[in-house]
């Protein structure tokens, strides 16, 4: 099943961000097969936040891939919205 993963970071964090943003994109490379599309939310140039659609088989699996994400252990986030997710289009094969 898809999720939306919508994450805002705390005001004043980006120095947070930037620190962990390497360990973060590893976390997401050892699971890639799990994700449908992701990247930052932008303010202008800077990054405010998360958005990414994943595929696990429960929300469960979803709490425990966003806990052991660098991001989350850091204390990045302001707000964490996880939603069931359908993607229509593009249109599946």
């Amino acid at each position: 099943m898809a999720f939306m993963i919508y994450c805002l970071d705390k005001p004043d964090h980006l120095e947070v961000r930037l620190a962990n943003r390497p360990a973060h994109v590893e976390h997401l490379i050892a699971h890639e097969k799990r994700l449908i599309t992701g990247g930052p939310l932008l303010e202008g140039e800077r990054m405010i936040g998360s958005l990414l659609v994943v595929d696990f088989a429960t929300r469960a699996e979803v709490d425990t891939f966003l806990a052991a994400d660098p991001y989350s252990k850091a204390g990045l986030f302001q707000s964490v919205t996880v939603t069931p997710y359908k993607n229509v289009f593009p249109r599946a094969q």
